[in-house]
């Protein structure tokens, strides 16, 4: 396989330090550029929920790579940089610094907030995504202050339970009946609900926005019940949506993100995509999925690396996210899909926060995360790979995960015959 002589990238998180990197470590000795919009190199989202915003981790600490490696391994970093358009007749990108050729072009754009029509972005009402936003919000973050959440899923959570720490008064308005109901389901959703409000957090559900009026460096909620609540500052989190503008209008094959294959190589020759933006065709799951977590974005990052390189191969590690939560921490290891699950496993202590759970469809385990067990995370993602595992076991808590052994399907239903200490429910809502 012959190698590009030039390779572009457009984006400024993880994925785009980790194809970089991947690049040079894999001894591409061609010219590198990376594109990125923001002012800083390219760095890590979750701590700007998390340790960031609590003050526990640096600027310098949350940078992707150190900032002198792009000098010392000769990759050009073009910030405060807009990519504009992409010829890919002609192979360049137009910037808003000037025209770049490529070889080989790689999209790791990520994603952006979804905006709430009802609270649009500015002095008491922010939204999530940069180091510069969560700046912003630190400083809200003052014993006393209310912050109020407009959204209970991971983002809301997380920066819910930053701002109880700091001592805030803190409210969760979540339209759902639920927070995370969508993503875990009624059954584990509700043992983050009771974790938040042991926290203090004043948890709303079925709460619907109807506007945000500020006045005096306050804001005022409005909700569609007739009631308001007022805030020193209101931080939206309703979800992301992927950077697709540019993909788009370059005519490529975008559906919920860039459609690429398990090589992350999109509809055109010699263009990829990575991370949050990358709808990328899963073989293991046997569709295409885009998955906008940390994991995902190493993953690919470093495959995407390798696929330019010639020495690619089909990306197929189950999705995985992680989250920290006061005391509490979790790892999520799989995919449920559009079908969902018809069954839960429970197993250890619920009540005490410190057990394992595994989602499963027709007798198959399709996902299964821990809350602050971490020595079961090896054993999770070998169950959920397994997939096809002996049921009677895993229900049964007296039998250690290590144990729990994959069997052929037909043998995996048939022994399911319940088991003592774990707790198996029946939950229908789809966990994705």
């Amino acid at each position: 396989m012959n190698l590009p002589g030039s390779v572009v990238v457009v984006g400024g998180g993880l994925a785009a330090a980790k194809a970089v990197s991947g690049l040079r470590s894999g001894g591409f000795d061609g010219a590198i550029t990376v594109v990125g919009e923001e002012a800083t190199a390219p760095y890590e989202r979750p701590p700007l929920s998390k340790g960031y915003l609590m003050g526990s981790e640096t600027r310098d600490g949350v940078l992707a790579l150190p900032r002198d490696w792009y000098a010392e391994h000769d990759v050009e970093l073009r910030l405060g940089t807009r990519a504009t358009a992409i010829d890919h007749v002609n192979g360049a990108v137009l910037t808003s610094r000037g025209t770049l050729g490529f070889d080989a072009l790689i999209l790791a754009t990520g994603s952006s907030p979804r905006h709430l029509p009802a609270a649009p972005p500015g002095g008491s009402v922010g939204y999530l995504r940069t180091i510069e936003d969560s700046d912003r919000l630190r400083v809200q973050l003052q014993p006393g202050r209310r912050i109020v959440l407009i959204g209970g899923g991971w983002i809301g959570l997380e920066v819910a339970a930053a701002a109880r720490t700091a001592g805030c008064d803190v409210i969760v308005l979540e339209a759902g009946r639920l927070p995370l109901e969508r993503a875990l389901g009624a059954e584990v959703a509700t043992v983050f609900t009771e974790l938040h409000t042991a926290h203090g957090v004043d948890l709303r559900t079925g709460a619907s926005v109807t506007g945000v009026d500020q006045e005096g460096g306050r804001a005022l909620v409005r909700l569609a019940d007739g009631t308001s609540v007022a805030a020193d500052f209101v931080l939206v989190g309703v979800g992301v949506r992927p950077n697709t503008a540019l993909a788009e209008e370059a005519g490529l094959h975008v559906e919920d993100g860039i459609v690429v294959d398990e090589w992350l190589r999109t509809s055109h020759p010699g263009v990829f995509a990575a991370g949050d933006v990358a709808r990328a065709y899963h073989p293991r799951l046997g569709r295409h999925v885009r998955v906008e977590h940390w994991d995902n974005a190493v993953t690919q990052g470093r495959a995407v690396a390798r696929s330019i390189l010639g020495e690619g191969t089909p990306v197929n590690r189950l999705p995985t996210f992680f989250t920290d939560q006061y005391d509490v921490g979790i790892e999520y290891v799989g995919d449920p899909g559009p079908e969902g699950y018809d069954d839960l496993v429970l197993r250890g202590d619920v009540g005490a926060r410190v057990f394992t759970a595994f989602w499963l469809r027709r007798g198959r385990v399709v996902a299964g995360m821990h809350m602050s067990d971490w020595d079961a995370t090896k054993e999770i993602r070998r169950v959920v790979t397994a997939g096809e595992v002996d049921l009677r076991a895993l229900r049964d808590a007296r039998v250690p995960l290590t144990d729990i052994a994959a069997v052929p399907r037909q043998d995996a239903t048939s022994r399911d015959s319940g088991g003592r200490h774990a707790r198996s429910v029946v939950a229908r809502t789809p966990a994705r």
